[in-house]
């Protein structure tokens, strides 16, 4: 009964881990996407009109 359980909280730990790992690399794209954008936006602010 309890090896299922430990089988049960090894499968949720590297599943937890896996998806952090995940979470991790898309905020850094997500940023680094963000930051290079902005720089474009400023490279051409004089050409921007409203």
């Amino acid at each position: 009964m309890s090896e299922k359980v430990y089988k049960t909280m090894k499968n949720t730990g590297g599943f937890s881990i896996a998806m952090g790992i995940v979470i991790l690399v898309a905020g850094l794209v997500v940023g680094i996407g963000s930051i290079i954008s902005g720089a474009f936006l400023l490279k051409r602010k004089s050409d921007i009109t409203f």
